[in-house]
């Protein structure tokens, strides 16, 4: 289920100049940002919760999973250069999983891993508040990657409609809005963090089950149409 040709081009396609300039701009700005709370505001176990939940995992994460989701197979399918792909001995559920795993890495890589360190930086991990939003980062880099991946597949206006996504239902429906908290993956990532931070300072309104049990069906789900959406192409080619 993981094919090195593909991932090394899928890997290649999202580090690429442009995008490479963005995936290090987001975390390059919540370290910044972390840095100058820390120096104005010192240590705070509040300030520090509400920072990484506020930006990172809110606004960060899913920004971070629209340009590796949709990055990972939009583009090819959006110049055609997806059917080079298509003609090759690879299985189109290999070449789907292939693309999710290197989403899932260059997500993980680039949301979790600042989101540590932004959170060594405001507080030393503090009642555990460091460690507790990069699980949830983690978590959420698996759902956002496979829910963009599909979106990616879907549709040729994969990124606007991932921007909707993630700008207006995750940052301001998924934190506001309680009858919305339910459906956002940012909820279901809180409900982890939930267990691992000190108790008050991360509120989760999904229960840990009924989280997990939605991330997993989601990813699941979303793999699975992802590949079917990929067969019908091949099979619409060559019709």
């Amino acid at each position: 289920m993981y094919n090195p040709t593909v991932a090394r081009l899928t890997y290649r396609a999202l580090l690429g100049r442009r995008r490479a300039l963005i995936l290090f701009a987001l975390p390059a700005m919540l370290i910044v940002i972390a840095g100058a709370v820390r120096a104005f505001t010192g240590l705070d176990d509040k300030i520090a919760a509400d920072l990484l939940g506020g930006f990172a995992l809110a606004t960060m994460v899913p920004l971070i999973g629209v340009i590796a989701g949709t990055g990972a197979i939009g583009p090819e399918i959006d110049d055609g250069s997806i059917v080079y792909l298509l003609s090759k001995p690879v299985k189109r559920p290999t070449i789907i999983m292939t693309k999710l795993i290197v989403a899932i890495a260059v997500t993980m890589a680039f949301s979790a891993i600042p989101t540590l360190i932004a959170g060594f930086i405001l507080n030393n991990n503090g009642q555990q508040i460091a460690v507790a939003y990069t699980i949830a980062a983690l978590v959420a880099s698996i759902a956002y990657s496979a829910l963009f991946l599909l979106l990616g597949t879907v549709s040729r206006h994969a990124v606007v409609f991932g921007l909707v996504y993630a700008l207006i239902w995750e940052s301001l429906f998924g934190s506001l809005v309680s009858g919305a908290k339910t459906l956002s993956v940012q909820q279901w990532a809180l409900a982890l963090a939930e267990k691992v931070a000190g108790e008050g300072y991360v509120d989760a309104t999904v229960g840990l089950p009924t989280a997990v049990a939605l991330l997993v069906a989601v990813t699941v789900g979303a793999t699975v149409y992802a590949g079917q959406k990929l067969r019908r192409l091949t099979l619409a080619g060559e019709e």
